[in-house]
């Protein structure tokens, strides 16, 4: 998958975004109504579900996690990201969020770049002429971000075109403890709870079919955060 670089650090669009602590139930009945009018993610494999795993990245005050437990309007975060255990294709993203709406932006850097990071290695970033890289490496620097948690879950995602809708299930999320360790594959990891989060990513507006389908009985719009979860074990 070719990525050019990214010179720009803001995002192109801005999302709507919401998501729900459901129960298993609610897991069952809705991935059943969604296979009947949504597509499934072309990148997920054949029973429609990939593993993600993230590092995310904060100051010693940790800035971000306290911005999103006090819902500051207008905050981001950086996370590095691989799927499916697959060290060829890492992101580095930072995510936004302004006046109730998502973006994020992302570029990709090698194994070998990664293990840099994680080893206290910045410079590379100088020299890749990429905004998004330039970014990163000056928060680093005045901001002192740090790796701070991992966290790791499996995605079962859908999309359906009308509305550009985008509709995940994410469960079994795990975090792990030891952040050098992130590129390890048998890096040890816990559960932190049997929570299945339903996440629900639209444009300009949601289609009424996918509404009525992720209307779910006792589910609120919740600020659940998988990195404020994770983070509470370390």
């Amino acid at each position: 998958m070719k990525e050019t670089a990214v010179y720009s650090t803001q995002p192109k669009k801005y999302r709507h975004e919401y998501k729900h602590v459901i129960t298993y139930a609610d897991y069952l009945a809705l991935r059943a109504r969604l296979s009947a009018v949504a597509k499934r993610d072309k990148n997920a494999g054949a029973d429609g579900i990939y593993r993600i795993r993230s590092l995310y990245f904060d100051n010693v005050y940790d800035k971000a996690l306290k911005e999103k437990l006090d819902g500051i309007n207008h905050r981001e975060k950086f996370r590095i990201r691989f799927y499916n255990d697959d060290l060829s294709f890492i992101r580095l993203e930072k995510k936004s969020k302004v006046n109730g709406l998502c973006g994020k932006v992302s570029t990709k850097i090698t194994k070998e770049e990664c293990e840099k990071l994680l080893n206290g290695d910045m410079e590379w970033m100088l020299q890749r002429n990429d905004g998004l890289l330039t970014e990163f490496y000056s928060k680093i620097q005045y901001q002192e971000l740090r790796p701070k948690t991992v966290v790791e879950y499996l995605r079962e995602p859908f999309v359906f075109e009308p509305g550009n809708v985008r509709v995940t299930l994410d469960s079994e999320i795990r975090t792990g403890l030891h952040e050098e360790r992130f590129l390890d594959p048998d890096m040890a990891t816990m559960s932190t709870g049997n929570e299945i989060v339903l996440e629900v990513k639209y444009d300009e507006f949601l289609p009424e079919v996918i509404r009525n389908i992720v209307q779910v009985e006792r589910a609120r719009t919740s600020a659940y955060s998988k990195y404020a979860v994770a983070r509470i074990y370390g």
